[in-house]
């Protein structure tokens, strides 16, 4: 059968529709994942189109799966970093959702403290157990929307689960019904789906999901996760590994909307943050992140990269403030206790500082040269230098100039007799063996005492 497709105003055969695959044993991609060598990346040089949609998002889960690695946040935790990704996302929401757990007294209170915020985004929503209590509780909150495990891979339902295919449908399939039941929206976490049978198993099991939801009047949402962090985000990749292969799969022989498909990754090879970018770039409106990508193992997209992910595709922030990414890398450093690498992007101490004088030579003549954008005015974190044994001349009157906020027409320059003078004494300090980069407090108690006063200790 031929239809026009809404999304390419194109003929396209429909003809085909993927029925289950029954399979005794379990289809374990013995060939790509032996689990003695590292998983192997296979092409078939298929190539999908790219179909952006017309509206992309971002959810968060920090207070499901983020907490999942850390320890539990405190009631008022939750309610500060909610009122933060608020601010974050701006008036329009380009952070829509965050899902809470709703298991304990804590969970519940910290859910109800945030509804009392009025707050129109991040919309609340829930992940909860396959049970028809945990639905009431869910409908009870006011909560439209919650998420509910469907594991899909043979990892998963043969290994795990001790399930056939059919069986582990049977029991997702009741699990859902459930949902509709109680009036509440699913959200389906497609559980491991890079190492899952995709035409045998994924789209079948959603072309049945979409038939309930058709007949229960409500919609329902698919989220692709990336458990393991296998997805590969190249061109002509084969399944189950290719996101563009899923996307365009989810869309294409499911018929699953844009708006209503989300990409959940992890980061274990590296790759969040690209295979989030190509799911939105094949068609998923929405990519799970969280705050900082904390989340179990090595963590989750971080949602601080996709917002500048977002306004590098859509050439626009469209409201968002991410000066607030800089206070909730605070927040989690000073209120929370959590200790963020020096070197990751965006939010730890050392993303926009140089220690290199040559680098440094460069940020005295124009920071724009070593500075990937204007850090002051998107993160309101200037770019800056630590000094040690190389920073040279240009590095100390950088720090001097930014240090003590110098304005232009005051601003030392290399050649200034304080800066020869404080490197002489930072030369003594490291031919006397030391090795570490001198902190602030000694820095201005001595260039105090050079300056004869002209700069006091801040």
């Amino acid at each position: 059968m031929l239809e026009l497709s809404p999304k390419t105003n194109l003929l396209e055969q429909k003809n085909y529709r993927y029925s289950l695959q029954d399979v005794k044993e379990p289809n374990l991609y013995r060939d790509i994942y032996d689990y003695e060598s590292v998983p192997k990346v296979t092409f078939n040089h298929r190539r999908v189109p790219m179909s952006m949609p017309e509206e992309i998002w971002i959810s968060d889960t920090s207070f499901r799966d983020g907490q999942q690695s850390v320890d539990p946040y405190t009631v008022d935790q939750i309610v500060d970093l909610y009122k933060l990704m608020s601010r974050l996302g701006g008036p329009y929401g380009i952070i829509r959702q965050t899902e809470f757990f709703i298991y304990s007294q804590k969970d519940r209170e910290a859910v109800r403290r945030c509804q009392e915020l009025g707050l129109k985004f991040p919309e609340i929503t829930t992940w909860i157990r396959a049970t028809k209590d945990d639905f009431k509780l869910v409908k009870d909150l006011g909560i439209r929307e919650t998420g509910i495990l469907v594991s899909c891979s043979d990892y998963h339902i043969f290994k795990k689960m001790k399930l056939t295919r059919r069986q582990a449908m049977e029991k997702y399939l009741e699990t859902v019904a459930l949902a509709f039941e109680a009036d509440v929206m699913p959200r389906c976490h497609l559980e491991d789906i890079t190492r899952a049978d995709f035409y045998g198993f994924v789209v079948p099991f959603i072309n049945e999901l979409t038939k309930m939801s058709q007949d229960a009047g409500i919609p329902l949402r698919i989220r692709a996760c990336d458990t393991m962090g296998y997805g590969v985000p190249y061109p002509e990749v084969a399944l189950p590994r290719s996101v563009p292969g899923i996307i365009y799969g989810l869309q294409h022989y499911s018929d699953v909307e844009s708006e209503y498909l989300e990409w959940h990754g992890h980061n274990d090879f590296y790759k969040a943050v690209a295979n989030a970018s190509t799911a939105w770039l094949y068609g998923a409106s929405a990519v799970n992140c969280s705050l900082l990508g904390i989340g179990e193992r090595t963590g989750n997209i971080p949602l601080e990269a996709m917002v500048f992910e977002y306004a590098a595709l859509r050439g626009s922030l469209d409201g968002m403030d991410p000066t607030v990414i800089t206070e909730i890398g605070q927040y989690f450093k000073n209120e929370i206790g959590y200790q963020i690498p020096p070197m990751t992007p965006f939010v730890g101490r050392n993303f926009n500082v140089t220690r290199a004088g040559i680098h440094a030579d460069g940020l005295l003549k124009d920071e724009e040269i070593y500075n990937i954008f204007n850090t002051k005015k998107l993160l309101n974190r200037p770019a800056s230098v630590l000094i040690s044994k190389t920073s040279g001349l240009a590095g100390i009157a950088y720090w001097i100039n930014d240090n003590y906020q110098l304005p232009a027409n005051e601003a030392i320059s290399k050649q200034d007799p304080l800066v020869i003078s404080l490197k002489e004494w930072i030369d003594q300090q490291y031919d006397a063996g030391r090795v570490s980069a001198l902190s602030n407090r000694e820095l201005e108690t001595k260039i105090e005492e050079l300056s004869g006063g002209r700069l006091a200790r801040l």
